[in-house]
């Protein structure tokens, strides 16, 4: 069997499904080679000891892929897609991600069909799909088809991903700023 070619991020044109989500609400999408997301084990320390969902659902820690099993995700693709979604502080803000979110999961349905099978994405902050996780009932996922994980509870320091990628995030000071926050799509 011959050596499998390694595939350059520039084979594959990813600018229409970037324009796609900025068109859907991202104010940025970029093409990022997986390498440059970091992961870290003390990300999902601050899940553990920080996030009251901790262990409340299907899509928090330690029911998500562990720091070392995502990186050998990672490492298993070529290309992917950063999306940067600045959210202001509003009264419908969860519904503003909501909408995102399932744009971002539809997206990834679209690369799958478009010959993309691998693609996956990860995406910001807790799953709001439901009020209540099905978890906490040790019932299956009600959305199974919708529900991700998101990057940081999957052991991603979205922090230094966005700087390395050319993004601009900094911690908020005030619930009252806009939140900076990122998602990412495997897509080979």
């Amino acid at each position: 069997m011959p050596p499998r070619k390694k595939i350059s991020i520039k084979d594959k044109d990813l600018e229409k499904y970037c324009k796609f989500a900025i068109g859907g609400g991202a104010t940025h999408a970029k093409q990022i080679h997986p390498h440059s997301v970091v992961t870290a084990p003390w990300v999902r320390l601050k899940c553990q000891f920080g996030c009251p969902g901790y262990g409340n659902g299907y899509c928090c820690p330690p029911h998500t892929p562990t720091p070392k099993q995502t990186r050998e995700i990672l490492d298993a693709y070529q290309r992917a897609i950063l999306f940067h979604i600045e959210v202001p502080h509003m009264p419908q803000k969860e519904k503003h991600y909501r909408k995102f979110f399932d744009m971002l999961v539809d997206l990834e349905g679209e690369l799958f069909k478009d010959g993309f099978y691998k693609a996956f994405v990860f995406l910001a902050g807790p799953c709001r799909l439901c009020k209540k996780c099905a978890k906490l009932e040790e019932k299956p996922c009600n959305f199974l088809y919708q529900a991700r994980p998101c990057m940081e509870a999957c052991g991603m320091d979205v922090y230094q991903t966005a700087r390395n990628n050319g993004f601009f995030i900094k911690t908020l000071r005030e619930k009252t700023e806009t939140n900076n926050e990122y998602c990412l799509m495997l897509v080979d």
